[in-house]
């Protein structure tokens, strides 16, 4: 009897360490797939929105909605073959639920100009702001309510609490002097997402881009006044990174 005791509790102890294993590793499963599906969606009241630290002035500098192709060019997305398309070769992804706010004139001077008074303690760099929502009809709506320039300060009070009924899901990428905010948009109680390829191209796009070394070459976009460059030199400048 004294030889079988010892075999027993180790057996035990290998039943019981089975059934822990089990049971930490399959109701764990279920969440991961969720969110991962689901891009943890959370009410607008949960969302983060734009950080500033201790940076106060960047508040009052402003962002102006971007045009179609400002989009394309600043995520640096090229012509694609598309299937659905016969006879064309290659053409631009398009984004038409997607709204993007650039930089002005005015903030990205103003950066430089705060970073130089401050010594370089004042920080330089500027925010883009991307929301991609569940349709473009949701996206035209919004549009509707929302300005066309609105100041940094202003965008986690009237862009993002101020989205009634909506639930979004945030993504935040630094590249170098230029912080990217991505927001998915959609109604509350709505499965899934409308508009995910559009949503995971643009993730995708911004992920591959290479560090921002001098976003002053954003003032070269198109519909804004070029300060430094002739036509010939904007097509390889303006978005040099």
């Amino acid at each position: 009897m004294g030889e079988k005791k010892p075999q027993q509790q180790q057996k035990e102890r290998e039943k019981s360490s089975k059934q822990k294993y089990k049971h930490s590793n399959t109701p764990s499963a279920a969440p991961a797939a969720k969110s991962t599906s689901d891009f943890t969606f959370k009410q607008i009241s949960d969302v983060k929105g734009l950080r500033f630290g201790g940076q106060f002035i960047v508040k009052s500098f402003t962002i102006r909605r971007a045009k179609p192709l400002e989009l394309l060019r600043l995520l640096s997305l090229h012509p694609v073959n598309h299937p659905s398309a016969p006879n064309t070769t290659n053409i631009f992804p398009s984004f038409p639920s997607t709204t993007a706010y650039l930089p002005t004139n005015f903030t990205i001077l103003a950066h430089q100009a705060w970073h130089t008074l401050t010594l370089g303690l004042g920080t330089k760099k500027s925010k883009v702001v991307l929301f991609v929502f569940e349709s473009e009809t949701m996206k035209t709506e919004v549009d509707m309510k929302w300005p066309v320039e609105i100041p940094l300060g202003e965008v986690n009070k009237k862009m993002i609490r101020g989205l009634q009924g909506t639930e979004m899901a945030r993504f935040k990428f630094r590249k170098g002097c230029i912080t990217f905010y991505v927001y998915a948009v959609r109604k509350i109680g709505d499965l899934g997402f409308g508009c995910v390829e559009d949503l995971k191209l643009i993730l995708e796009s911004v992920v591959a881009l290479k560090d921002f070394f001098d976003h002053t070459a954003m003032l070269a976009m198109p519909n804004q006044r070029s300060i430094n460059y002739t036509n010939g030199e904007i097509q390889h400048t303006e978005m040099a990174h």
